[in-house]
């Protein structure tokens, strides 16, 4: 029975699935031998660049991208990650309340039946409101923000995860502002929870945002 240990973040798997993507249209569309090897190599290249540490097992595995040849190949590749994935903490209900005390009726999702693996940040809309609430861990701590989100009924690149979707303009009021200084920061952010977490690639954007929103 084979021991897995897990290493692979979401966003992480993200990337991997990026350049198992840009590596299946090359081999759809290019015949010369020497570009595809260099199309291999600078897939996997992109996907080592992502990790701080690997183990000799670890950086083998992923390496592996370069060998798949078929559609089915690389799906049944990514399948076998699955169970090398670092899960999101799980939250429970008294964790999100703690995180928004000022909120005494928090409307919040089925958090034991959220897909936890594929999970960067964790965040859900109270639709009578038009709240966002946001939960990311830092430093093994939750933090948690929340502000009004605004359907811009318009497509464009999010923020957070970098890729063309249908966005929202999320205002966040600052920690600290004054009731005669209200002072706020916003930004385009996707409205579809799922498919923002499907697609990050790079937590740094998120993470600078959590860091202005929290001074």
């Amino acid at each position: 029975m084979q021991n897995y240990t897990p290493f692979i973040h979401n966003h992480q798997l993200n990337v991997i699935k990026k350049q198992a993507n840009f590596l299946l249209k090359t081999l759809r569309s290019v015949a010369d031998r020497m570009v595809l090897e260099s199309v291999r190599q600078t897939a996997v290249a992109k996907v080592l660049d992502v990790f701080d540490e690997l183990t000799a097992e670890q950086k083998q595995l992923l390496e592996q991208l370069a060998s798949q040849e078929e559609a089915q190949h690389v799906q049944n590749y990514l399948d076998s990650l699955e169970p090398y994935l670092l899960p999101f903490p799980e939250v429970t209900a008294k964790q999100a309340q703690k995180l928004f005390p000022k909120t005494k009726k928090l409307k919040l999702p089925d958090l034991e039946r959220l897909d936890y693996a594929h999970t960067t940040y964790l965040r859900w809309v109270d639709q009578a409101t038009n709240r966002l609430y946001i939960v990311y861990e830092q430093g093994e701590q939750f933090v948690g923000i929340e502000g009004r989100i605004t359907p811009t009924n318009k497509k464009g690149f999010c923020m957070f995860c970098n890729r063309h979707q249908e966005l929202g303009f999320f205002n966040v009021k600052l920690k600290g502002s004054s009731p005669d200084n209200l002072s706020s920061i916003g930004q385009y952010i996707c409205m579809d929870d799922e498919a923002c977490n499907h697609s990050i690639t790079d937590k740094a954007p998120l993470e600078k945002f959590l860091s202005s929103v929290a001074k």
